[in-house]
């Protein structure tokens, strides 16, 4: 069975990094709480928000651009395994396949108008110092 207990995250496309740091830490006075940089300029970016976070990443394209992908949401669930596994017997698309990170497990399916949706499991008690995820 699925059981989704909250929103872990929701991610949004960015195409410039300094600019929506500008953006969400100027104008909106975020403060950032997690940040990675990665191989050939890829980079992800969090700011928790209460349970959760406002994610950040040039991993995928903005709405608005050809072949965009559009802002996504985090659901976590219950049990990953489980999740995954009902959710493949059900025929749903996967984007990614399961992933694992030091404090996180997470996939990203497609719904039916293709929009992106992860499948996220914390590793630790959200009330962590360390809880947020980066792919």
């Amino acid at each position: 069975m699925i059981r989704v207990n909250d929103i872990a995250f929701v991610a949004y496309p960015v195409t410039d990094k300094q600019r929506a740091r500008d953006f969400y830490e100027g104008a909106l006075n975020l403060k950032q709480s997690m940040g990675s940089d990665f191989p050939e300029g890829l980079f992800w970016i969090e700011y928790d928000l209460g349970a959760g976070a406002l994610a950040l990443s040039n991993f995928w394209k903005p709405s608005g651009q050809p072949g965009h992908s559009g802002p996504s949401a985090a659901l976590e669930v219950e049990n990953f395994d489980e999740t995954v596994a009902v959710l493949k017997e059900r025929g749903v698309s996967f984007t990614m396949e399961p992933l694992e990170t030091p404090v996180c497990h997470l996939v990203v399916i497609h719904d039916p108008d293709g929009n992106s949706i992860f499948i996220h499991k914390h590793k630790t008690d959200r009330g962590s110092a360390a809880h947020t995820c980066s792919t």
